[in-house]
């Protein structure tokens, strides 16, 4: 079965084509994050309680300590 899902970058996407960062799509219960330099890649997919936590962890500074 395929899917059709509406990307959008994220508004971090940084100067030139943006094709620097990932890719965000609104599931019915999911969120979907793919890389954008390489969007027929595989995908990961979070239920939609656990994507806002996900994104505070890439954030917070002491992650990957």
């Amino acid at each position: 079965m395929t899917t059709t899902c509406t990307w959008r970058k994220s508004s971090y996407s940084g100067g030139g084509e943006g094709n620097a960062c990932v890719e965000v799509a609104d599931l019915d219960t999911h969120a979907a994050v793919r890389d954008s330099k390489a969007p027929r890649r595989a995908t990961l997919t979070f239920p939609v309680s656990a994507f806002a936590p996900f994104i505070n962890a890439l954030k917070d500074p002491r992650a990957g300590r």
